[in-house]
Parts: structure tokens; sequence; C-alpha cells
């Protein structure tokens, strides 16, 4: 399954170059109307960069979002109560990334209490690595700890990964199969392909190894391709 990405910055929506605020590759904004464009794909992704990065989450937005399409939604939910209010919002699942990890590993505490509030088979948890180290807070720190050795330690707490490639995020060059053939064989569980996924040919790979393709700048060139004119 494709899955387009709606990243949410300044309330507009943005595609940014390996996360980097001062890299922005596109915005549009009018969040709704975005999401309009999308209407012939069952699920959207929904991710609050803004919250991610410590600031206001822009919880109008999401809310909205989620009550037009089925929406999973992460950023910055690093609590419960951010957590619940999301799931409220209409939210079919809540992507963890920061709050799941502490400095030297798997943050088990937070997780048993989300497990606890709201479900299982509500929560992705997000592994997203820069040269298999994951990276927390905006991509901004990494982990002494790589992927492979994550996932199976999180399986007990989330229905599916959303693994992002940081590496290459963003540049429209082709993402790195291998690494997600290494994640296939790391878990049972699903897994959404994110991070430089460019061609067909990268989709099909993904799908043959039963993974979903999280699509930001790629699909944004299909559907708006008046945008990369130049």
């Amino acid at each position: 399954m494709v899955i387009p990405c709606i990243d949410l910055m300044g309330r507009k929506v943005v595609q940014l170059i390996q996360g980097q605020e001062n890299s922005k590759a596109l915005e549009l904004p009018d969040p709704i109307a975005v999401l309009e464009k999308f209407d012939v794909f069952p699920v959207i992704q929904v991710i609050d960069l803004d919250a991610a990065m410590g600031r206001e989450a822009q919880s109008d937005i999401v809310r909205n979002l989620c009550r037009r399409k089925p929406c999973r939604v992460g950023g910055g939910i690093r609590s419960i109560e951010r957590a619940l209010e999301v799931t409220s919002d209409g939210a079919r699942k809540v992507i963890v990334g920061s709050a799941a990890f502490t400095p030297n590993g798997i943050h088990t505490e937070f997780l048993r209490a989300l497990l606890r509030a709201v479900g299982r088979d509500n929560i992705m948890i997000a592994v997203d690595c820069r040269g298999d180290r994951v990276a927390v807070r905006g991509w901004r720190e990494v982990l002494p700890l790589a992927s492979g050795d994550a996932l199976p330690r999180l399986e007990p707490y989330c229905s599916e990964f959303l693994c992002t490639c940081i590496d290459v995020e963003g540049k429209l060059q082709g993402t790195d199969l291998d690494w997600f053939r290494r994640l296939r064989a790391a878990t049972a569980l699903p897994i959404t392909a994110a991070g430089g996924i460019t061609t067909d040919e990268e989709i099909r790979a993904l799908e043959a190894m039963g993974m979903n393709a999280a699509l930001g700048m790629s699909i944004y060139r299909k559907v708006f391709p008046e945008l990369f004119q130049n």
C-alpha cells in the first residue's frame, strides 16, 4: 500500500530534506486542499513537525484531517495525554518516536503505560535511523541503538513499525532497499517504509518484502507536477 505523507509546519504542508528545518523543498498553504488531492489513497500519514520539534502542536489541523480521512498521526506524541487526544480526534493509529526511547535504549515504562491507555492495535513505533542508528528529537539526536536490535525489543508494544531511512529522506535519489531487507528479517510485524522512495520499482520491491511505502517528495511530484517544473 502506498501511503501519502502530510508533514505539518507553521500550519502549512512542507517537505524537508533529511528533516532539516532550513531545507524546505516544498511548502503548501492549505492542508485540507492537499488531503483532497490524495482522495484516492485509503490511508494518510500525518506528522506534526512543530510538535516533534518541541513547539505547540497543530491539534486543530490534525483533527480536521482525521475527520475527513483515515489517518495515522505522529509528531511530538510524548505523553499518554497527547496520545489519547490524538486517538479521540479520530487517528486510526498513533505514531510514537522519541518517547519510545531513552538515551540508552527502550523506554519500557512509557510504552507499557501507552499500551494500557490506547491498546496495541492503535500504536505504531517510528524507528528512524541515520546510518542504522536510531535518531530521535526531530532526528537531531542519534542513539547508540541499531535498528535491528530495536525492532524485536519493541514488538510487544505496537502493531506496526514506521521505519525511515533518514540519510536519503527527501532527496528523490532512491532509498536503501538493503536496509529495509535487514529490517524485514528482524521482525514479523508489519513495516511501513519511508525515506527516499522514488520509483515504482522501489515500491514494488518493498511490496515484495511485505512492506507499505510512505511517500513524501515522490508523491508530491506526481500529484503536484506543476511545482516541479524547474
